[in-house]
């Protein structure tokens, strides 16, 4: 198995970053998974990787970030759900996704939807990281306590350069400059 994020094998899938449950997180923690987010998003665009954004239950919790939305291509697939694992929606199930055989997860709540999802692809036979910087719960205790435990279950954990820069192999990938100047 190869412990290294490839752009042609991953899927990216941002979960549940919508305002409601943003607004009851640790306000200082919520802004650098923010911005690590954004660098994220900016990132798959840049390296053509696909990128799927989940909304737990919009109705209720409201949609993906304002700042995160207008980032997103408009062809960006963007799913409402009910369950907490984003792996039980059909549609996720009929996509790109079901066939990457990397997932690559960021978002929240880590230790629900987050950890939800992630126990599932594994289950599929999926080869799943976490990007620790970017994901958040309302409890660290929580948020370490999934991170442990999708580590102990198999998952990658890794952060939000490494996920950047993995793809790129090198400084002569087209995009390293442009890539590079994310993290400055």
């Amino acid at each position: 198995m190869n412990h290294v994020i490839a752009s042609t094998d991953a899927v990216w899938m941002l979960i549940d970053v919508q305002t409601r449950l943003c607004s009851v997180m640790p306000e200082a923690q919520m802004i650098n998974v923010v911005r690590n987010i954004q660098r994220l998003i900016q990132g798959a665009q840049l390296l053509n990787i696909p990128l799927w954004v989940t909304e737990q239950y919009p109705e209720k919790l409201g949609e993906t970030l304002p700042e995160l939305q207008m980032m997103l291509p408009e062809y960006t697939p963007r799913y409402g759900k009910l369950s907490f694992s984003a792996w039980h929606e059909s549609a996720l199930q009929e996509s790109s996704v079901s066939v990457a055989p990397q997932v690559v997860l960021f978002g929240l709540e880590a230790h629900i939807c987050v950890l939800q999802t992630a126990l599932d692809a594994l289950a599929a036979g999926k080869q799943v990281f976490i990007v620790e910087d970017a994901v958040i719960s309302r409890s660290e205790a929580n948020r370490l306590n999934a991170l442990a435990r999708l580590r102990d279950a198999g998952c990658m954990i890794t952060n939000t350069e490494s996920v950047l820069f993995e793809p790129l192999q090198g400084a002569m990938h087209p995009q390293f400059k442009a890539v590079s100047a994310l993290i400055r």
